[in-house]
C-alpha cells in the first residue's frame, strides 16, 4: 500500500489503469490504525485488480478538502479517472471488499 501526495494523485489514482482505493487519513485516528492492516490484506489479496494508496488529510488538506473530507478515514473509489464510490468510518474487511467490489461492478 503506497502513500502518496497531492502532486502524485493524478498520476497514482487519475492515470491508473486499474481501479484504486483511496484511504484518507491522519495519524492521530484510531479508527484510521485499525484500517491500515485491512487495507494491507485486502490489496495482497487483490492480486493486481485494484490497488490501495493511502492520503494522510492533515498533510494534504487542499486535496482533502476538494474531496469533501471533513472526517477520517474516508475512502474513495476511483476508476477510469472517476470517484465510483466513497464511504466513511472503520469497517470489517468482508465490508470493505463488498463495498468495493459492489462499487466496481456498478461502474462497468
Amino acid at each position: 500500500m503506497k502513500q502518496i501526495t497531492g502532486v502524485e494523485f493524478e498520476s497514482e489514482v487519475l492515470g491508473s489503469k486499474e481501479p484504486v482505493l483511496v484511504d484518507f487519513y491522519t495519524d492521530s485516528c484510531p479508527p484510521c490504525r485499525i484500517m491500515a492492516p485491512v487495507l494491507q490484506e485486502m490489496e495482497t489479496e487483490a492480486n493486481g485488480q485494484y490497488k490501495v494508496v493511502k492520503i494522510d488529510a492533515g498533510v494534504e488538506g487542499q486535496l482533502a478538502s476538494s474531496f469533501r473530507v471533513n472526517s477520517v478515514p474516508a475512502f474513495f473509489i476511483f476508476a477510469d479517472g472517476k470517484c465510483i464510490g466513497q464511504t466513511l468510518g472503520a469497517k470489517s474487511k468482508n465490508s470493505m471488499k463488498k463495498w468495493l467490489e459492489d462499487s466496481i461492478h456498478a461502474a462497468v
